[in-house]
């Protein structure tokens, strides 16, 4: 039996021991678990700008059998927590309170659950977590409760350290803007980067640095221009031009004159020569949004720049070079129009050397919290609104359960209505409309999938990737191996095994 001198010591110098506080909680979980039958341990708060409950730091044996970093409450249950201001350590059981213990992945588990206060304040609470009720014997909450005032410390300095972490992004962000270089750091605007975006933004870390042709496909209001913009700052070409052309938005009769130039007398008006986007981009990057509305004679003219790069003007005889990176765009099936004959095969051939596939909103809406406040945090600034307003108890969940079919560009143009109309008080969203019908996108089933309902996309993530792993055998990488069927990189892979609790098999040779 540890004594209770040395688990206050020993546990002290653990949870003060890193300003990361999801580190610094590893640690203590690896101590209490020699001495104590817990399966995990999370650091929580309530958030009053989400109206949810937040884990600040969460560890365990199955990260899959927790919750998510934001748990969303309906009003009534938010008016509960409010109330909720226990002084001394408490067992939770699901039969105890249903609604609760479903948002928390409770099932037939039991949590000992520690508040935490600093000057008559509610901080947070620390939550161990067991299979039975009974592993928290009157001994283990005697000394929980003896190491209150340190996990209170360790509490409060990582949400200080969170905060003064975001005014240093803030700061930097106003004197970037002073500077007039607001796409100088593109790729850090870009919400989700450990979440839903992670692969995408692991492929622009791949390509960044090299000079092919990329091709961005994804829905309208996906944000296909700022991946584009993270491309071009994170290459050998970010000291050049980024120049952005948008293909639908050009006459057809000017689309050549606007993309590559004409000569002087070229034609009625030319009455002097004139560059194109291809020259202006030399030395940088050009990105070619809707690439699919080009007609099929322009098609022809981008074909030779991305063959030979080299340009003609409208009117010249001259080929000219230019040094530069192609980025294009899509909301189109490409593949398709070639099919139909209204997009050239060679160029799409071409263009799709490196695809990268933007995933629209309801397929990554662990991004919409943080989405939502970059929105407020930027749209208030924008407006001259000093007080960041709160978000209203229920109106996360019901943005959550929204399908956003016009992806993030719907997101940023409801926070920023919801602004003018409400800057003073908290934004309840209640002009959020139903989800028309057809928004709700249907699953193409994976073999032997047997979905009855509606799943978790975590669930149906791991289920794949163990599908894919019985089928090689075990093999992660190489030839034949999940991560070459999966089309990801082996290290993704097995980042991904290890947040859903996935063994290989020792492959069979």
């Amino acid at each position: 039996m540890v004594k209770k001198d040395d688990f206050f010591r020993e546990t002290t110098l653990r949870i003060c021991g890193s300003l990361q506080i999801a580190t610094a909680l590893a640690d203590v979980f690896d101590y209490f678990k020699r001495h104590f039958p817990i399966i995990g341990m999370r650091l929580s708060i309530k958030d009053d700008d989400l109206g949810a409950i937040r884990n600040i730091a969460l560890v365990a044996d199955n990260q899959r059998e927790f919750p998510e970093e934001i748990v969303p409450l309906s009003k009534e249950l938010w008016s509960e927590v409010q109330d909720w201001a226990p002084r001394v350590p408490h067992i939770f059981t699901a039969d105890m309170d249903e609604r609760f213990a479903a948002l928390v992945k409770l099932e037939s588990k039991a949590e000992l659950v520690m508040p935490l206060w600093m000057d008559e304040k509610l901080c947070g609470v620390l939550t161990l977590r067991a299979t039975r009720k009974e592993h928290f014997t009157k001994r283990l909450i005697e000394l929980m409760t003896s190491i209150s005032r340190p996990v209170t410390i360790a509490l409060t300095n990582a949400l200080a350290h969170e905060r003064l972490k975001r005014t240093s992004e803030l700061l930097a962000e106003d004197n970037r803007l002073m500077r007039k270089e607001y796409y100088l750091r593109a790729a850090d605007e870009i919400i989700g980067q450990d979440g839903g975006m992670s692969h995408v933004m692991h492929m622009v870390r791949q390509v960044a640095p090299l000079n092919n042709t990329v091709l961005l496909l994804g829905e309208t209001g996906t944000g296909k221009e700022l991946i584009a913009n993270a491309i071009h700052f994170s290459s050998a070409y970010k000291d050049g031009p980024f120049v952005k052309v948008n293909c639908g938005a050009i006459p057809e009769q000017l689309i050549d004159s606007e993309l590559f130039g004409h000569e002087k007398g070229a034609f009625t008006g030319a009455v002097t020569a004139q560059r194109g986007r291809f020259e202006r981009a030399n030395h940088g990057t050009i990105f070619l949004d809707e690439v699919g509305e080009l007609p099929l004679q322009a098609q022809i003219r981008l074909l030779r720049v991305l063959q030979t790069r080299e340009i003609e003007r409208v009117g010249g005889q001259r080929a000219i070079p230019v040094d530069i990176r192609v980025i294009a765009a899509t909301h189109r099936n490409l593949e398709g129009m070639v099919l139909e004959n209204r997009f050239r095969e060679d160029l799409w051939f071409r263009l799709n050397v490196f695809p990268l596939i933007i995933p629209p909103l309801r397929q990554r809406k662990e991004d919409i919290p943080a989405l939502i406040v970059h929105f407020i945090d930027k749209k208030a600034k924008e407006m001259g609104i000093r007080k960041r307003p709160a978000i209203a108890p229920g109106a996360l969940e019901q943005l959550m359960r929204y399908n956003w079919p016009g992806n993030v560009r719907e997101l940023e143009n409801l926070v920023e209505r919801e602004l003018i109309i409400r800057h003073d008080a908290s934004l309840v969203f209640d002009s959020l409309p139903n989800a028309p019908a057809g928004t709700r996108q249907p699953v193409a089933a994976s073999e032997d999938a047997d979905i009855s309902g509606p799943l978790p996309l975590d669930d149906v993530l791991a289920a794949h990737i163990e599908r894919v792993l019985a089928r090689t055998k075990g093999k992660v990488s190489g030839s034949g191996g999940a991560a070459e069927l999966l089309r990801v990189n082996p290290s993704t892979l097995r980042a991904r095994m290890k947040k859903y609790n996935i063994r290989s098999k020792p492959s069979v040779m």
